[in-house]
């Protein structure tokens, strides 16, 4: 079993979409329901935001470009904020239903950004997994709720989670292209809702359980191999970071939570630390280029 360690105070309503930032050695992450985009710094064994950027939206993910911009993916809209505060925003992206939101994001080896939807009416079955380049391309749709997204060591494969009906999909990528396979199931949680993810350098895969309070890991044929505790449910999602990529962070969520599980999960919110022993991945960056 490996332990986890609160390294945030203040407390998250819904904290999401850890990325590392290791040019500038950074982690970002963000808080949906309160439209912010958190900056911090792992200082002392702890996080210490060292910035915040509020938008009047959700926030579902952000990315960051090699000369430090960072890519917003707002409700509908996405907002380029430069590294002097300017920001610039598209219209809405209209890929993305009138009554849906952007989600989980990464980007691919060009740039590009991978991005879901989740319905913010309760429609489980017209979502999206979309690419964003130039414009907005679909890959996927059908989807219940489009969340965590990662690529393997090698490139080759995109792993993304379904979250209802509790799905961890995989199917080809050619980064090039932008071209993908066909999905094909790798792993089937239809006792659980599976949240944010991540892999590693062996090609295993992090998975944060929502409403679980763990964090379990994966081989990459789908075998569960150990699992994180976490004190708090809503353990939402996961990134490899610091200067050897050998920490996990874990965020959580407030949001969902009774009164009675909070005063029982007080740390609820918090983001959280782990060292499982392995390194991950540096994500790719953003090619800084909004779609026309």
């Amino acid at each position: 079993m490996i332990a986890a360690r609160q390294v945030t105070g203040p407390l998250f309503t819904l904290a999401e979409g850890p990325v590392w930032d290791p040019s500038r050695r950074r982690v970002l992450w963000v808080d949906i329901p309160e439209g912010l985009v958190l900056v911090g710094r792992l200082q002392d064994g702890q996080l210490d935001i060292e910035a915040r950027h509020a938008f009047q939206s959700f926030v579902g993910a952000t990315a960051v470009a090699g000369d430090g911009s960072v890519l917003v993916a707002e409700t509908r809209t996405l907002t380029r904020v430069a590294s002097d505060g300017t920001r610039t925003s598209t219209g809405p992206i209209g890929a993305v239903g009138p009554r849906d939101r952007f989600n989980d994001g990464l980007c691919d080896a060009r740039g590009r950004f991978v991005v879901g939807t989740l319905s913010l009416t309760g429609d489980h079955h017209s979502q999206r997994l979309l690419q964003v380049g130039a414009e907005a391309t679909v890959l996927d749709d059908g989807l219940g709720l489009s969340n965590g997204l990662a690529f393997s060591p090698d490139g080759a494969t995109l792993y993304s989670v379904d979250s209802m009906p509790g799905t961890v999909w995989c199917r080809d990528y050619d980064h090039d292209t932008g071209r993908t396979g066909t999905r094909s199931l790798l792993i089937d949680l239809h006792d659980c809702t599976p949240d944010g993810l991540t892999v590693d350098i062996d090609g295993q895969l992090w998975l944060a359980v929502w409403g679980r309070g763990e964090v379990r890991c994966y081989s990459p044929e789908g075998a569960l191999l150990d699992t994180i505790r976490v004190p708090a449910p809503h353990t939402s999602s996961v990134a490899f970071v610091g200067d050897d990529l050998d920490q996990l962070v874990i965020t959580t969520a407030r949001d969902e939570l009774t009164d009675v599980q909070l005063r029982e999960f007080p740390l609820s919110g918090s983001l959280f630390l782990a060292e499982p022993g392995v390194r991950g991945i540096a994500p790719h960056p953003w090619s800084g280029h909004l779609p026309h």
